[in-house]
């Protein structure tokens, strides 16, 4: 039997481990071996233990869970209060998980992964958000969410909406001096005989998906990262005009409570929303707009000659230049600045150019196989007529311009039709002068300058990136909605207005600590910051799984975003 002994040398005691049997009757020690002194032993021991997980690494199990995308949204939710503010407006009876509980998982969940309701729970087993949040796997079943997204009215849902928006502009201090409104459409899989939808409407899908029922969504958003700050989902075949006359009002009574503390706020939006109307509406109110006009109604305007242009590239708009009147607009004198962008005369020089070949090519085909048809050299099938053909001719000039700049005739001899045409290019140089690389704008920013009128504009594309980022299938992906019910799909919009939110004031927090990346970049480093738990066998004599956690390997990028947004706090004890 082993046993430990020790030797006094000197002043010190030295301890050796030893075995003893008897050899012939006699104790005899047949194994030692020196262990130091007491000092060295506890040394060894500690660092023994220490590494007793690496040792048996082996012999665990390693759980890697996502940490860092869904750590810093929930810090977010919480700032926001958004898991709070909907339980108070829309209380729930009975035991279980809040409804903001359970909007608060779906709409993190369309920022990092978007999926089905029947595989949140999946998801969420995976992230640390199952000991963030107070829910377990099993009552993330579809059905589960769906029975308290039925508790979410539309009043509920402006309601929420103005309190966390609210609560974003003072958290976050968001500058509401311009803000931009648009409207698109997404489009469904809902089917044509669905009779329990009225927004999944068949209309003009902004996608090309003509054959589909599309719903529309409307956006308020702010110039500052484009966070919004309101949003109605309406029939997909409603146009921008209406949307925005039915919204005015509480365009107007959002930015009234959001900006009480901001003396010139700008509503900036584009030539889809112009009506009498209103610009009636909104000159009733205390803040100002700027939009943009058809350039092919005034045509006055496009006639000025180049000469009267001032070029722009000092204040900062290099290529850029502009004519400035006053001119008699929807029944009110404003200032009108007709811009003139070589870049964008280039591209829409391009793009017609294209259009024109194509068309060239195909009128040229045509009018060849319609005169093998006169020569006799085509005999079989059936004969072409002259209506079918206007018909064809018809639907190819249909695109922008095209019109204009072909001259096409379609005329009968001997029972056939014949097709003569050419391509006229004094309409074409014509083309070139007055409308290509032009945009009129016009505004009651009176004493703004030529260039602080075209940036504000041009800032539109705040709200352009935020439908981009609501139509990208990787990240909140609006589509497909997997509801088909109206009180469903405005709800389901709203977790994606939320996400849209709290991906916008994600990425300004870090900016606005140096760290300059875009949304799916963001995402994609943060979803790298992941939990690694390692589990090993039980200590002797407990049941208890011993468990060693840390986070994976960071770049040195993502170590300064871990560092920003302070994800520490969030880490598994």
């Amino acid at each position: 039997m082993a046993s430990i002994t020790k030797k006094k040398v000197g002043r010190g005691l030295y301890y050796y481990a030893r075995e003893c049997k008897r050899v012939n009757g006699k104790p005899k020690v047949v194994w030692q071996k020196y262990l130091g002194r007491a000092e060295d032993i506890l040394a060894a021991v500690t660092a023994s233990r220490d590494a007793a997980p690496v040792a048996h690494a082996l012999q665990g199990e390693a759980m890697v869970t996502e940490f860092g995308a869904v750590a810093a949204l929930y810090d977010l939710c919480v700032r926001l209060q958004i898991a709070a503010t909907i339980d108070r407006l829309v209380p729930k009876r009975g035991d279980g998980p809040s409804v903001g509980t359970y909007l608060q998982v779906a709409s993190i969940n369309r920022c990092v992964a978007p999926c089905s309701k029947a595989r949140i729970g999946d998801w969420f087993e995976g992230t640390a958000l199952r000991r963030l949040v107070p829910i377990s796997r099993p009552q993330l079943t579809s059905q589960r969410f769906w029975d308290n997204m039925d508790r979410v009215s539309s009043e509920a849902i402006c309601a929420i909406e103005a309190e966390v928006t609210q609560r974003a502009v003072q958290e976050f201090g968001l500058d509401l001096s311009r803000v931009f409104f648009d409207a698109t459409n997404f489009f469904t899989f809902i089917d044509t005989f669905n009779a329990r939808c009225d927004l999944a409407r068949r209309g003009k899908s902004k996608e090309g998906r003509a054959a589909l029922r599309i719903v529309g969504v409307a956006l308020l958003v702010t110039a500052d990262f484009h966070v919004p700050l309101l949003h109605q989902t309406y029939p997909g075949n409603q146009t921008d005009c209406p949307t925005f006359a039915s919204l005015t009002e509480q365009v107007v009574e959002r930015c009234r409570r959001l900006v009480a503390e901001t003396e010139h706020v700008t509503i900036v939006f584009d030539k889809g929303n112009n009506s009498q109307d209103n610009l009636d509406a909104v000159a009733a109110t205390r803040y100002h707009f700027i939009g943009s006009l058809v350039p092919t109604q005034h045509t006055d305007l496009l006639a000025v000659p180049c000469t009267q242009f001032r070029s722009l590239a000092e204040d900062g708009l290099p290529g850029v230049s502009a004519y400035r009147t006053r001119k008699t607009v929807f029944g009110r004198d404003r200032t009108v600045l007709v811009t003139y962008n070589e870049n964008l005369f280039v591209s829409q020089s391009k793009t017609l150019l294209r259009e024109i070949s194509k068309r060239q090519q195909q009128f040229g085909e045509l009018a060849a196989r319609l005169r093998k048809w006169h020569t006799g050299e085509q005999r079989g099938g059936r004969p072409p007529t002259a209506d079918g053909i206007r018909s064809k001719v018809a639907a190819w000039l249909g695109a922008r311009h095209m019109r204009d700049l072909f001259v096409v005739t379609v005329t009968e001899q001997n029972g056939l039709p014949a097709l003569d045409y050419h391509f006229d290019q004094p309409a074409w140089e014509r083309l070139q002068a007055q409308l290509l690389g032009k945009t009129i704008l016009f505004t009651d920013n009176d004493t703004w300058s030529d260039a602080q009128i075209v940036t504000g504009y041009r800032a539109q594309h705040h709200i352009e990136s935020g439908f981009r980022q609501m139509k990208d299938p990787h990240c909140i992906a609006l589509r497909p909605q997997r509801h088909w019910t109206d009180q469903k799909v405005r709800v389901h919009v709203f977790t994606c207005v939320l996400a849209l939110m709290l991906l916008s004031l994600l990425r300004r927090t870090l900016h606005t600590a140096g760290i300059r990346v875009s949304i799916p970049r963001m995402v994609e480093l943060l979803g790298g910051i992941q939990e690694v738990t390692l589990l090993f066998p039980p200590a002797p004599g407990t049941d208890t799984p011993i468990a060693r956690t840390s986070v994976t390997r960071m770049s040195p990028e993502q170590k300064g975003i871990y560092r920003v947004l302070d994800l520490q706090r969030y880490r598994s004890s």
